[in-house]
């Protein structure tokens, strides 16, 4: 499996929640293969390669 990648590490950035929100939107437009979402243990925003029903099925 892929490690997810890190966006933005919201403990160092110096970005307001506007900004943080519109990057999230950026970055979601810019990587449709990709779920963008705020990782509450990691406080950043994170990317993980979307997982199609198939790929679910098949790792059971």
């Amino acid at each position: 499996m892929e490690p997810d990648r890190v966006f933005i590490d919201i403990k160092t950035c110096d970005m307001t929640l506007s900004q943080v929100m519109l990057e999230i939107a950026r970055l979601q437009a810019e990587n449709p293969d990709l779920e963008v979402f705020m990782d509450g243990d990691r406080y950043a925003i994170v990317g993980r390669r979307r997982r199609s029903r198939w790929d679910a099925d098949a790792s059971r």
